[in-house]
C-alpha cells in the first residue's frame, strides 16, 4: 500500500469546471479524483464512470458545467488512523483507491493498494515513465553561489530532471571537542564543510535560481535543524544519504512531512535495508530506494548492478541508482535493468578539493550521459509480440523477395509450383506464402515477372467506378502509372508524387489533355546528391539550394496546368524542413527555425499555386535514416505561423496522430484548432510514434470522430488516401481505404 500526502493530482474543488476535473483525471492516471470545499473537506469523489452515467442523460454536454452537478457524494472514505492491514483489506475490494479523513473531516491522504508512482513537482516515477535523472551538486560549488548557479545551468542544459544539493548544521551534527581530536578521515571532511559551505540564504537563493530555470531543486538534510528549515522553505521531496539510511529519527521525521523520499542504501547490509523498509513502510511513507556503494571512487567489481532486482524484491517497486564510479556508462546499464532515478554528480573540475569530484561528470558528460539513458530507454521497447518497424518495412520493399510468377497467365489459371520462382524485391508476398499461393485460381491477367500479393491468394479485391464522399477525392500517384489507376475510376483530382527525376523527364509521354480531372502536386523531399530538402537550414548555402530546389517545383506545377486546365490554382504540398538528426531542438532554437523558415517562403514566387506545408511526425524517415522533427509537429505553432505568414497546411492525419502521441496532445482538439488553415488533407491511419502510413483502420485513429470533425470544420477540404505502398497491385490499398473511409464519414 502507498499512501499519497500530495494531494493536488487528486482533487477538485466543488465549482470546478467539469473539464477541469477530467483534465486531471487524465493527468493522473488514477481515473478519479476527489472533491472538497474550500477548507478541504471530502465531499465526494467523480469518476470515469460518474461522468459518463451524468453525460447520456443529458442532450448537450457541456463541460464548463460545475463538479458539484455531476460528482458522486457517496464516496467511500476511512479515518486517518486506520491501521494498514484494514486499509488493504478495504482495497482488496476492488477499490482503486480510499481517502483518508482526519476526526474533523477534512481530506488527509489517499491510500491505494499499490505504488504506481509517485511524484516530484508534477513528475512522475514509476516504472512507466522515464527514469528520474538528479544532477548532485551537493557542495561541489565549493561555497561560491556563482559557481552553484553556473552547475544548476549545466544541468539543466544536460536535461536532468532534478537538481539536488545538501544542508547541514554544523553545530548539530558535530561535538564541540574542535577538529584536532577527530580522526583523520574526519578532520579531512570537516575541513572541508567549514571551508565550502554555502549559507542557508545562499542555499534557498540557489533553489530559486532552479525553479526560475523550470528545473526542480532536491535537498538532502543532514539533521533535524535542517529538515526544519527545508520545510519552511517549501522543498518538494527528499533525499536520504547512505549515512542517515538508519537513522530512523530523521527518517521518521521526514515521513512525518508526507513528502517523497529517496533513500540511498549505501553502506547497508541487507537486513538494515529490510528494516528501513519495514520502518518507513508502517509510517506510510513515499519513498523510492537506490542502489549504491558509497565509495569514492567506486572500483566497477564493486557496484554489482546485479543486486537492483534483488533490492526491488525488497521494497516490491521500483528502485533507481546512485553512482560513485567514473564515467556515465554504469548508470546507462542501470536503467537498461530498470532503474527509474540515476542521481550522478556534477563538476566543473576533477581536479578540484574534496572526494566528490573525483567521480563527478562535466557538464558536457553529464549532456552525453542524459542523451543516452533516453536513448536506452526508447530501446528498451516493450515484451509485445514482435511486429515491423517502419524502417523495416521500407527495407523489406528494397532488401527482402517476392514469389513472382515465371510465365504468363491467363485469369482462372491453377498457380502450379512450376509457375512461381523467388526474386527481389520485396514487393509482394514473402517466399514462406509459397505454399498458400499454389493451388489457387488467378484472378487477373499476370505477365511473367509480375509479383503476387495477397488478393492472389484471397481471391481479389473490389473497386468501385465512384466513391460517394461530400468533398472532393483523389488518390497519389506518380507519372508512370497515371493511366493504369485512374481507369475505370472515377476522381475529383490525383496528387502527383514527384521524385527530382520526375522534374527533368517530358510528362507528355504520360499526360494528355484532362478537361475534368483536377491535380496537386507533393514536391520531392530528397534531391540530387542527397539533398533533403530544408527551407528553415542555419546553412545558408545549403538553404539557398532548398529554395532553388523549392522554386523548381513550383515551376514544374505550374507547367502542369496544360494537362489539367480545370485546375486554377494547383495545391502544392511540401515538407518545408525543421529537421535533426541528433534530437529535438529547445524552444528557442524552433523559434528561431520558423523565422529562418518565413525568411526562405519570402524568397520564393509562389503566383499560379497555393502552397499547402504538410504537418509532421516526431521522428519522420528520411533517405538515409529516421530524424527528428521540430517543425509543424504543434498545433499552437503550426496556428501561429499560418497566422504570421497567411500561409496554408495540409493536413497529415498520420503524421499528426504520431505527434500526438508523443506530446501527449488530443488529436481531436490538434485537428480542430488547425483547420481554419488546412486546405489540403492526407487522411491514412497511424501506429504509436512512427507507425507511418498504416492501411486506415488499423491504427490509433478514430475515423467515425474524425470524420464529424471534418464534415462540422473542414466540409469541402479535398483529400487522398496517402497509404504507403498503396499503388501495388494496381492501387489495392488505395481503393480499400476509399471504401473504408466512405462508410465512416458517411457515418
Amino acid at each position: 500500500m502507498v499512501l499519497y500526502k500530495e494531494l493536488m493530482p487528486f482533487v477538485v474543488l466543488a465549482d470546478d469546471s467539469l473539464k477541469a476535473a477530467l483534465a486531471k483525471i487524465e493527468k493522473n492516471k488514477h481515473k478519479i479524483v476527489y472533491v472538497v470545499d474550500e477548507k478541504n473537506h471530502l465531499l465526494g469523489c467523480l469518476a470515469d464512470g460518474d461522468y459518463r452515467r451524468w453525460s447520456i442523460k443529458q442532450e448537450m454536454v457541456d463541460l464548463r458545467t460545475p463538479v458539484n452537478q455531476v460528482f458522486n457524494d457517496r464516496c467511500f472514505s476511512m479515518p486517518l488512523e486506520s491501521r494498514t492491514a484494514e486499509i488493504q483489506l478495504q482495497l482488496k475490494k476492488r477499490r482503486s483507491s480510499i481517502p483518508l479523513v482526519d476526526n474533523a473531516g477534512h481530506l488527509v491522504a489517499i491510500a491505494e493498494d499499490s505504488v504506481r508512482f509517485l511524484t516530484i513537482a508534477q513528475r512522475r516515477i514509476s516504472a512507466e515513465d522515464q527514469a528520474f535523472v538528479i544532477a548532485e551538486i551537493g557542495n561541489n560549488h565549493q561555497g561560491d553561489l556563482a559557481l552553484a548557479k553556473y552547475l544548476i545551468d549545466a544541468a539543466v542544459n544536460a536535461g536532468v530532471d532534478c537538481v539536488k544539493f545538501q544542508m547541514r548544521s554544523m553545530d548539530e551534527l558535530y561535538n564541540s571537542n574542535g577538529i584536532h581530536t577527530e580522526d583523520l578521515g574526519s578532520q579531512y571532511t570537516l575541513d572541508l564543510l567549514s571551508k565550502y559551505q554555502l549559507s542557508d540564504d545562499e542555499l534557498f537563493e540557489a533553489f530559486d535560481y532552479c525553479l526560475k530555470k523550470n528545473v526542480t531543486p532536491l535537498c538532502t538534510p543532514w539533521d533535524l535543524v535542517s529538515l526544519r528549515k527545508l520545510e519552511e522553505y517549501g522543498i518538494q521531496a527528499y533525499k536520504v544519504a547512505s549515512a542517515d539510511f538508519t537513522n530512523f529519527q530523521l527518517l521518521a521525521a521526514i515521513a512525518e512531512t508526507g513528502k517523497p523520499m529517496i533513500c540511498s542504501t549505501g553502506m547497508s547490509t541487507e537486513d538494515e535495508i529490510r528494516e528501513t523498509v519495514a520502518f518507513l513502510e508502517n509510517r506510510k511513507a513515499q519513498f523510492i530506494l537506490l542502489h549504491c556503494n558509497s565509495t569514492y571512487p567506486t572500483p566497477y567489481k564493486d557496484v554489482n548492478l546485479t543486486y537492483l532486482k534483488r533490492l526491488e524484491s525488497l521494497c516490491n517497486w521500483v528502485v533507481g541508482y546512485s553512482g560513485h564510479e567514473r564515467g556515465w556508462s554504469v548508470p546507462i546499464a542501470a536503467v537498461a535493468l530498470g532503474a527509474k532515478v540515476i542521481e550522478k554528480h556534477i563538476t566543473t573540475d576533477r581536479s578540484l578539493e574534496g572526494n566528490d569530484h573525483k567521480v563527478s561528470l562535466l557538464p558536457e558528460e553529464l549532456t552525453s550521459m542524459v542523451r543516452e539513458i533516453r536513448n536506452v530507454e526508447q530501446a528498451m521497447g516493450d515484451d509485445a509480440p514482435r511486429d515491423l518497424t517502419q524502417g523495416e518495412m521500407i527495407n523489406r520493399e528494397v532488401l527482402a523477395k517476392s514469389l513472382v510468377a515465371k510465365q504468363d497467365m491467363e485469369p482462372g489459371t491453377v498457380i502450379s509450383a512450376d509457375s512461381v520462382t523467388v526474386k527481389a524485391p520485396g514487393k509482394g508476398l514473402q517466399p514462406n506464402r509459397i505454399s498458400e499461393l499454389i493451388g489457387k485460381k488467378t484472378y487477373r491477367r499476370i505477365k511473367a515477372g509480375d509479383v503476387f500479393y495477397e488478393a492472389d491468394i484471397l481471391g481479389g479485391f473490389s473497386k468501385k467506378s465512384i466513391y460517394q464522399f461530400s468533398r472532393p477525392y483523389g488518390i497519389p500517384i506518380r507519372y508512370h502509372d497515371f493511366k493504369n489507376l485512374t481507369s475505370e475510376v472515377k476522381l475529383d483530382f490525383v496528387e502527383f508524387h514527384l521524385s527530382y527525376h520526375d522534374l527533368n523527364m517530358n510528362v507528355s509521354d504520360y499526360l494528355e489533355h484532362n478537361s475534368d480531372l483536377r491535380f496537386a502536386v507533393h514536391a520531392p523531399e530528397l534531391f540530387e546528391h542527397d539533398h533533403l530538402l530544408d527551407l528553415a537550414s542555419d546553412n545558408e548555402h545549403y538553404r539557398a539550394r532548398s529554395i532553388r530546389e523549392m522554386q523548381r517545383v513550383i515551376k514544374h506545377t505550374n507547367q502542369l496546368k496544360q494537362y489539367f486546365p480545370s485546375t486554377e490554382l494547383p495545391i502544392v504540398v511540401a515538407n518545408v524542413g525543421g529537421w535533426n538528426t541528433k534530437g529535438f531542438l529547445s524552444k528557442a532554437d524552433v523559434a528561431r527555425k520558423y523565422d529562418v523558415l518565413y525568411n526562405s517562403l519570402q524568397q520564393l514566387d509562389l503566383s499560379g499555386i497555393q502552397l499547402a506545408i504538410q504537418t509532421m511526425p516526431p521522428f519522420p524517415w528520411h533517405f538515409g535514416g529516421q530524424s527528428h522533427h521540430n517543425l509543424f509537429v504543434r498545433a499552437d505553432e503550426i496556428v501561429e505561423f499560418c497566422q504570421r505568414s497567411l500561409l496554408k497546411v495540409c493536413l497529415d492525419v498520420s503524421h499528426t496522430m504520431m505527434a500526438c502521441n508523443f506530446y501527449k496532445d488530443d488529436f481531436y482538439d490538434f485537428v480542430r484548432k488547425v483547420a481554419p488553415y488546412v486546405v489540403h488533407m492526407h487522411i491514412v491511419d497511424a501506429k504509436g510514434l512512427d507507425g507511418e502510413g498504416i492501411q486506415i483502420g488499423h491504427g490509433d485513429v478514430d475515423f467515425r470522430k474524425l470524420g464529424k470533425i471534418l464534415q462540422q470544420d473542414l466540409p469541402s477540404t479535398p483529400f487522398i488516401p496517402e497509404i504507403w505502398q498503396g499503388h501495388k497491385n494496381n492501387g489495392e490499398g488505395f481503393w480499400k481505404a476509399l471504401a473504408y473511409l466512405e462508410n465512416q464519414f458517411a457515418a
